[in-house]
């Protein structure tokens, strides 16, 4: 073979590997409808995996990995039911033997919680309990001095107020499908071109000489104008980031604000642009980032951003709008830490391996679709409920302070009022949790389910399953008015009761109470959309503020010309191409983040799932969630969103947290076996509600 040879073949080489990564995508795509399906009929009571597996071209024991309910009995009553009664509860591991009867007996139930099952502590449970067909076992605290180290601050690294002011940014607002530019109080028209990024930043370049530094796209989406091209969304925006763009180049960072190069996502990508001159740099956002929008036009977009830089100013004298609501809300939160007394010198941030745990076991938002036969076929109509600024109100009490470590054994020394007081705290908790023999409603406590990250909420009566879970779901757990959960403590982290989170927030709810009024009351109707819009970016604010303290582990995305392949990393993923370039993404494992607390976000989030279950309302004397209603009748959740069969009666006084009726459409319906089905019911009950209130 010659030299010519040689670099044909490698050529003909390139076009297979782009059509391997062609039929690899549509497979899949394929494999991911398979696995719905099969997951669909695991519900059907009578399902078996003897059957399903056939039909799927999978062996039984892919069918029983993909949904462990269709386990043979045989294979599994033994290891993972647990008599719900029992005066001295042993632990039941995944083996025909058990263990030796706990050394303590149970915790005798306390006065609040006089219904539950008594917790049961294993004197030596082992750190991983899951059972050997489980999808997905989640990481645990290693035994000894080596998990002991974990329970320590990183060293050098902690969340201090900044000592400077931030600078405000330049910024235009642009409507890409009809050219219109607001930029300050003057409009104008563009041609947009192609509306690539070249185009839009020559364009806006030319319409505003003095200089922007931030493009705000609020209609348009341009970046899926070749959508139809590539196999997913995200290599789409991926090629619409970085094409050639003559006279600019990806930018690099600057000053005390680092974000740098593109940041590629569906639906909100951003993208980061140097002039070849060194003297510009511009964002190209999403508006859809701060809030939905519905039509509305740039002007008023504009007018709601000013509306909410004016009405945070009225509790922040420096405060400033930034690129993103995560980057806003961390930005405010720090100029809400003490410069004097407790904390003062800051909140230090946890060890990378505690951080590390946190961000493996505690989900966020509870996202559930409950199919026939749990529901029925035909729902009689679909009601939805969604909390108010839900995450708002959970807020009030976070973790602080050196973490401890709290062991099974630790646990079951304590008096009845320290495990309480324990449980009601700032914790984090390894438990093994049994659902009651007789239950016959939601699940309660979330559990590891296959997938990166996802979670299921098992029912059944009986399943046992060992996962992580904070106070507030334990709480609900055990105190539930139906029938309490069987609890056994593996492990623990403990922290302090804090407040690190407590005057932001207040600061927030006053900032969107404020806003909310303005856009009820408001005779300007324009006015009173924008203060709408406003009111949506501080809720906006707030849920990305928290969700930005959990800090992933960074993914770095990157493009190499196809002329270069070698120079590809090799722990790197291909994620997109095209006839020039290669993108490509990376983990780089934690950054060395002053403002990373994944536990209060955990927090947060457990009290916000605790709540989509049973929330009290006192000024009510009431209780409200889906365990207040008939078992069968909720369909959904979605974060802070219930789906009912039935309308509920709860309080709303449009304060954070409540539940306030969002949609509403009357059957029969054909209950929802997918999201995408949930979602367009939800859509049309939210206009079909707005319709009966207009009327």
């Amino acid at each position: 073979m010659d030299a010519q040879s040689y670099n044909t073949a490698l050529a003909d080489l390139r076009t297979v590997r782009d059509q391997i990564k062609k039929a690899r995508a549509a497979l899949a795509k394929l494999e991911g409808d398979r696995d719905k399906r099969i997951v669909q009929l695991a519900s059907y009571e009578k399902a078996k995996a003897e059957r399903i597996a056939p039909a799927a071209g999978l062996s039984v024991a892919d069918i029983v990995t993909l949904v462990p309910a269709l386990a043979p009995e045989s294979l599994t009553e033994e290891n993972t039911r647990v008599p719900a009664q029992s005066p001295a509860p042993t632990t039941h591991m995944p083996s025909k033997d058990t263990e030796p009867a706990p050394a303590a007996q149970p915790a005798a139930v306390a006065p609040a919680m006089r219904t539950a099952q008594p917790l049961a502590v294993p004197a030596d449970a082992p750190a991983v309990t899951a059972a050997p067909d489980a999808p997905r076992i989640l990481p645990s605290i290693p035994a000894g001095e080596v998990g002991d180290a974990w329970f320590a601050h990183t060293p050098g690294l902690a969340s201090t107020r900044p000592n400077f002011t931030q600078q405000a940014r330049s910024t235009v607002f642009l409507d890409t499908d009809t050219g219109v530019l607001v930029h300050r109080n003057q409009t104008h028209r563009l041609d947009l071109g192609s509306r690539s990024a070249a185009d839009i930043l020559t364009s806006v370049s030319r319409t505003v000489p003095e200089g922007v530094e931030r493009i705000y796209i609020t209609a348009g989406d341009p970046w899926h104008r070749d959508a139809d091209r590539y196999p997913y969304l995200r290599d789409a925006v991926a090629a619409w980031l970085n094409a050639p763009a003559p006279g600019w180049r990806t930018d690099t960072g600057r000053g005390r604000d680092r974000m740098a190069g593109h940041f590629v996502h569906a639906r909100n990508p951003v993208g980061r642009y140097q002039h070849t001159s060194g003297d510009s740099h511009v964002e190209i956002r999403s508006v859809g980032e701060w809030f939905d929008t519905d039509g509305d036009d740039p002007a008023t977009i504009r007018d709601a951003f000013v509306l909410l830089w004016q009405t945070l100013r009225r509790h922040w004298s420096d405060a400033v709008i930034m690129g993103s609501p995560s980057q806003t809300g961390r930005d405010l939160w720090t100029r809400t830490i003490p410069t004097r007394g407790q904390h003062s010198d800051g909140y230090p941030v946890l060890s990378e391996e505690l951080r590390g745990l946190l961000h493996a076991t505690a989900g966020q938002g509870r996202n559930e679709l409950i199919i026939p036969p749990r529901v029925p076929e035909q729902l009689p109509q679909l009601i939805e409920y969604d909390r108010t600024f839900a995450y708002a109100k959970h807020t009030w009490k976070s973790p602080v302070g050196t973490p401890r470590r709290i062991t099974a054994h630790t646990f079951a020394a304590w008096s009845e009022k320290e495990q309480i007081r324990a449980l009601y705290g700032c914790g984090h908790w390894h438990v093994r949790v049994t659902v009651p023999d007789a239950w016959n409603h939601v699940g309660l406590l979330p559990a590891p389910a296959p997938g990166d990250r996802a979670w299921h909420y098992p029912a059944q009566p009986g399943t046992t399953f060992t996962t992580w879970a904070g106070g507030p779901e334990l709480h609900a757990a055990l105190t539930n008015p139906l029938q309490p959960w069987k609890i056994e403590i593996l492990d623990g982290i403990l922290w302090d009761d804090g407040k690190p989170l407590d005057d932001w927030a207040k600061k927030l709810k006053d900032t969107w109470s404020n806003l909310s009024a303005q856009a009820h009351f408001h005779g300007d109707p324009q006015q009173g959309r924008a203060a709408h819009l406003a009111s949506r970016a501080v809720r906006s604010i707030l849920l990305y503020g928290i969700g930005s303290f959990a800090q992933r582990p960074r993914m770095v995305t990157g493009t190499t010309p196809r002329t270069m392949e070698r120079d590809v990393p090799t722990d790197a993923e291909i994620i997109g191409f095209d006839d020039e370039t290669i993108t490509w993404q990376k983990p780089t494992g934690f950054a060395r983040d002053p403002n990373a607390h994944p536990e209060w976000a955990a927090a947060i989030w457990s009290g916000a799932r605790a709540a989509l279950l049973t929330q009290r309302h006192r000024d009510d004397d009431t209780y409200a969630g889906a365990l207040h209603t008939p078992p069968g009748s909720v369909i959904a959740f979605r974060t802070d969103a219930l789906y009912l069969t039935q309308p509920q009666n709860w309080p709303h006084h449009h304060q954070p947290g409540d539940y306030l009726l969002k949609g509403r459409l009357t059957g029969p319906l054909p209950a929802p076996t997918t999201e995408e089905e949930l979602l367009t019911l939800r859509d049309a009950g939210r206009t079909a509600l707005t319709s009966d209130q207009e009327t």
